[in-house]
């Protein structure tokens, strides 16, 4: 459990928390205007950017460890992700096709896509920020989420070739580099939050088994469908 003596400035748990919280709300609002530039200026398309912001922001979970535990103000990990979720509702509805959220973060600039995918990101970030708060199978879920479903299309429109369907068209190419980010984010992401719950050969199955699962799934549901199944694995392995 933290101590005042560890805290930023000899602050308060509680308030030292709080700035944590901050600090993280500041470095993913500080995306999008950064990917709207590169997209307005044809530096990234908006998949490319939508992945880039997806990725980010499940990499949010790197300020966990800056959190001290033992006081309620821990579960301010997940503000970012409770004041996405009410952003998309309103953006969801009411946002002009100019937003910078519509840009970065949708595929056809469809203000609605919000209240699918990306919205059941933020929702998949605040269970696993609360229920699973500092627990392997919230940072590895997370971990996944953030970096294999990311990585995933990036390398499967750049560099696929090899194509497959089940639900939806996907490409070999794709799936691989969904396994290979989940299983690296998973094992980093472990190591520097709960280093004690580290288990290679976990870490490993859960990320092929996530990777078999994404490449079945189809659109739009993989945001809540693949948390769900990395939580549901660590209770099975």
């Amino acid at each position: 459990m933290g101590t005042p003596e560890t805290t930023f400035f000899s602050l308060s748990v509680a308030w030292h928390n709080v700035v944590v919280a901050f600090l993280s709300i500041i470095y993913v609002f500080s995306v999008p205007p950064f990917l709207d530039y590169l997209v307005t200026n044809n530096y990234v398309s908006r998949d490319i950017s939508r992945k880039i912001t997806h990725i980010c922001a499940g990499s949010v979970i790197i300020f966990l460890p800056l959190f001290q535990d033992g006081h309620w103000t821990q579960y301010l990990n997940v503000s970012i992700y409770a004041i996405w979720a009410l952003l998309f509702f309103q953006k969801g509805f009411f946002a002009a096709e100019d937003d910078q959220a519509i840009k970065t973060m949708t595929r056809t600039g469809d203000r609605r896509e919000l209240l699918k995918g990306t919205l059941y990101f933020a929702i998949a970030g605040i269970i696993c920020g609360t229920v699973y708060y500092k627990q392997f199978p919230g940072v590895l879920a997370m971990a996944v989420l953030g970096w294999g479903d990311g990585l995933a299309p990036i390398f499967g429109k750049k560099l696929g070739k090899i194509k497959y369907k089940a639900l939806c068209e996907k490409t070999v190419e794709g799936s691989l580099a969904f396994f290979a980010g989940s299983a690296l984010a998973g094992m980093f992401f472990i190591w520097l939050i709960v280093p004690e719950a580290f288990n290679l050969s976990t870490i490993l199955i859960i990320a092929l088994v996530a990777t078999i699962l994404e490449g079945l799934s189809p659109k739009e549901v993989d945001n809540i469908l693949i948390p769900l199944a990395v939580i549901g694995l660590t209770y099975l392995l």
